[in-house]
């Protein structure tokens, strides 16, 4: 309770996302419009943490998400099994033409002054169609859930999505999970499905149900319409203008017991400074800056959020919590691909203050 949070201590899953699966296209550091090759990588904001918790921390997790049937969904599959990661699946059917289908993501890594470029074919996307009513939450609750999570790309994909997040939140609280939101605000998605303005609307009902939130200052501002700072911030490792706009967040949802986001500053695609921060239970933690040699810079975000969520889970001390993410989301940067290639030695080993020796 020194988060205050209360946590099931025991359940069949320790932790169960609900959102959309893609695929992302990585022709590595050549622009597409070059490219001769790419790797595929199974992605999606919110599987990329349960896969992150099985894989390197080693806990019990799930996806409710959907599932198309064609060689792309085959695919998906596999690699969901693979990261261990057990499948709610609403099952819909490919027609052999125009889908439905998985969402499509296409993004370079950039290299030195050449930034990233990605975007996206989210045509008729399986995900899109999923609605309330689709996943059976007492079944899937019955057995115990200790955390549920979603996020904000997942919401926008479409009215029914936004639905379906709530009902899902409200199931959770009533089977007493920990809930927990990566605001995640994606503007061009939300510009096809309603704006901002009903960006706000659903996100602030979704939120009420939120034990836990993820979000930047961008995404505080543009998801819940919190206002900035009055005076703009020395540097986006400065997190003093972040704290400030927490006070803001839980005057509105004095319900949330914890608030993070990761600080970047960019000097290069390759080159970042990292820090971390967060708020819990009235006090605030700043974990170190360190600069990274960034291979993918893709999914760091959803790295910081599975270390912290570990730490909470496992009843760290927010510190500690706070670091195992500022650890575990440095690392992911490090390797090629959306989700971890981390062992939890190596993120313990970091978070105490770790170096890149190298281990005999």
């Amino acid at each position: 309770m020194k988060n205050g949070l209360t946590i099931l201590k025991d359940a069949d899953l320790d932790f169960l996302s609900l959102g959309g699966l893609v695929h992302r296209l990585d022709p590595g550091a050549i622009p597409f419009r070059k490219a001769t090759e790419c790797h595929i990588h199974v992605s999606g904001g919110e599987f990329n943490v349960a896969a992150n918790l099985a894989d390197c921390f080693n806990l019990r997790t799930g996806i409710a998400s959907a599932m198309v049937n064609y060689p792309i969904g085959d695919l998906i599959a596999e690699r969901v099994k693979a990261m261990g990661v057990r499948p709610f699946y609403k099952h819909f059917e490919h027609d052999g033409v125009n889908g439905p289908n998985f969402a499509a993501v296409y993004s370079d890594r950039g290299q030195g002054v050449r930034a990233p470029v990605v975007f996206y074919n989210r045509s008729n996307e399986a995900a899109a169609r999923l609605k309330p009513g689709d996943f059976d939450w007492n079944s899937i609750f019955s057995r115990g859930v200790r955390w549920f999570h979603s996020g904000g790309i997942f919401a926008a994909l479409s009215h029914t999505t936004a639905e379906l997040i709530v009902e899902g939140m409200q199931a959770a609280k009533a089977a007493g999970a920990v809930t927990s939101l990566d605001l995640n605000y994606r503007e061009k998605l939300w510009n096809i499905s309603g704006g901002h303005d009903r960006a706000l609307k659903v996100l602030d009902r979704i939120v009420k149900h939120v034990d836990v939130l993820v979000g930047n200052e961008e995404d505080l501002q543009k998801g819940l319409g919190i206002a900035g700072p009055e005076v703009a911030a020395t540097s986006k490792l400065d997190p003093s203008t972040f704290f400030l706009m927490i006070d803001r967040v839980v005057q509105k949802h004095p319900h949330i017991k914890i608030v993070a986001t990761t600080l970047r500053e960019v000097h290069s695609t390759n080159r970042h400074s990292w820090g971390a921060v967060t708020w819990v239970n009235g006090q605030t933690h700043v974990a170190p800056v360190t600069e990274l040699d960034v291979l993918d810079r893709v999914g760091g975000g959803d790295g910081f959020a599975a270390g912290l969520f570990y730490g909470v889970i496992t009843d760290s001390s927010p510190e500690e919590a706070l670091k195992l993410g500022w650890a575990h989301g440095a690392l992911l940067t490090t390797f090629p691909g959306d989700t971890t290639m981390a062992t939890l030695d190596q993120v313990k080993n970091l978070a105490k203050g770790g170096s890149a020796r190298i281990q005999r």
